[in-house]
């Protein structure tokens, strides 16, 4: 049993597609821009919602999807006289994202430009040398998007 937007489902009812299921969960366009702001490290409610300028109310259902999907789990966490609140941070799940940000950041760069350049440039930690996404074979050689087949199973 799954739950998707607040509602159970089972097995059965699940989509044979793994894109439609993905976007049951990543769906929607604060969903994503939410992994954003967790890839950079903000966890914190407030911190998220004075980022992204959105209203509680979203930013509190998105995340409950997130949470419910395992793309994200809560911490507590209490500042002197404060009453405890909860920080999000990505489960591993939610880390495998990084390459689906990354493609989708790597598709603006190319097709959406803007004149300033990119807000952002994907990096290696440890070299600091640019990356880009792209399929690898198990030969670990790239191969050209044009030349991957997508072959749909029964």
């Amino acid at each position: 049993m799954t739950t998707v937007n607040g509602r159970s489902r089972s097995p059965a009812d699940e989509p044979a597609c793994s894109i439609e299921r993905s976007l049951q969960i990543l769906g929607e366009r604060w969903t994503l821009l939410i992994l954003r702001e967790l890839f950079r490290g903000r966890h914190r409610f407030a911190d998220i919602r004075d980022a992204l300028g959105i209203a509680p109310n979203l930013l509190s259902a998105r995340l409950k999807t997130l949470v419910g999907a395992g793309v994200v789990r809560t911490l507590t966490y209490q500042e002197p006289g404060s009453r405890q609140r909860r920080s999000y941070h990505l489960t591993k799940a939610g880390a495998d994202l990084s390459v689906v940000l990354g493609a989708l950041q790597q598709w603006g760069d190319t097709h959406r430009p803007r004149p300033a350049g990119p807000s952002a440039l994907r990096r290696t930690r440890s070299t600091g040398e640019p990356v880009r996404v792209a399929f690898v074979g198990r030969d670990g050689r790239e191969v050209a998007g044009e030349d991957v087949l997508l072959d749909a199973r029964p």
